[in-house]
């Protein structure tokens, strides 16, 4: 059974949970503590960030690499879109990601002044993108989406932001949230606070 050190509050870490739920696996969580992380995860990343899948002597860091690991190796369903085209704006997509988590970290830290502006420009961009298109990289669910709902989900929740201000992507978050392994998150956040 794969081993998934975890962090309940890691956005990253929600990402390979949500892909796990998704794919239906189970594992083994140990939840490190992101304030007194023990000096052995260094062993299994050395960052010492989570997440990291253990599985089989593979010891993964990297949520984005996980999450297609998994893909890959358990291609039912298939979270990456089947033509070359559709996954390379996938990619594109998470390629972009830090878009999103600049101001997202700003705004957490407190850089800037606190000031909410970035992190809403940031998510007008992405409502543009949902105003077109029901998912982040085209017609269907998938990693893209998977990659960018933690954040949103916590920007609402730990950061007091309003996500559903910007319409589109409003209607996402409604859509996401219907999916069983979104909803265990938001019901994880909901713990957590």
């Amino acid at each position: 059974m794969p081993v998934l050190y975890d962090a309940a509050r890691c956005p990253y870490c929600a990402r390979v949970r949500i892909v796990l739920a998704e794919k239906g696996v189970s594992y083994d969580a140990v939840e490190i503590d992101l304030s007194n992380r023990p000096a052995w995860i260094y062993e299994k990343n050395p960052t010492g960030r989570v997440p990291v899948l253990e599985e089989d002597g593979l010891v993964l860091p990297e949520s984005r690499v996980i999450m297609e690991y998994l893909d890959e190796c358990l291609p039912e369903p298939p979270l990456l879109p089947a033509g070359a085209a559709e996954r390379a704006l996938v990619r594109l997509r998470l390629e972009r990601f830090d878009d999103l988590a600049g101001p997202y970290y700003d705004l957490m830290r407190g850089r800037g002044g606190g000031a909410h502006g970035p992190l809403h420009e940031a998510l007008a961009r992405l409502d543009r993108v949902l105003a077109r298109t029901p998912y982040l990289a085209g017609a269907g669910y998938g990693l893209a989406d998977i990659a960018y709902v933690p954040w949103m989900l916590r920007a609402e929740s730990r950061l007091g932001v309003d996500v559903r201000r910007h319409a589109a992507l409003a209607n996402w978050l409604d859509r996401l949230a219907e999916r069983p392994a979104v909803a265990e998150e938001l019901e994880l956040g909901a713990r957590a606070a």
